[in-house]
């Protein structure tokens, strides 16, 4: 059984917004730092922005600063990542983690979801 379901992924245009949503299958999830990966064929995974158990801290990548926000609702067990005015390099598969630590800015984590594409056409 999947325990981190990612959604809201697809095809946009340049400067346009998309709305990803991370699904916990688990009430633990709540209580663990949560975040979002991507990967463009070549490439190793870039971190992209991460927040904290409670949401109060948020950490975001050199590249997507100032233009994604990262936000959860432990309520519903789930994570978003709002990605705005974006560009054909945010073009990638986008990845869902998870891990019992404090933040996630690097890899290895534990939890992984399935990932979704995110293209942005010029």
């Amino acid at each position: 059984q999947e325990q981190l379901v990612e959604s809201g992924g697809g095809l946009v245009q340049a400067g346009g917004s998309l709305n990803l949503t991370c699904t916990a299958s688990e009430p633990m999830f709540t209580s663990f730092a949560m975040g979002w990966f991507r990967r463009t064929p070549g490439r190793e995974h870039e971190f992209v922005a991460s927040i904290t158990e409670t949401g109060l801290n948020t950490y975001y990548g050199d590249s997507v600063k100032g233009r994604f926000t990262i936000s959860r609702d432990n309520t519903k067990n789930t994570m978003y990542l709002q990605m705005n005015n974006l560009k054909p390099a945010d073009t990638a598969v986008y990845f869902c983690v998870a891990n019992p630590t404090l933040i996630i800015t690097t890899l290895p984590v534990n939890y992984w979801g399935q990932g979704t594409q995110v293209t942005v056409s010029s």
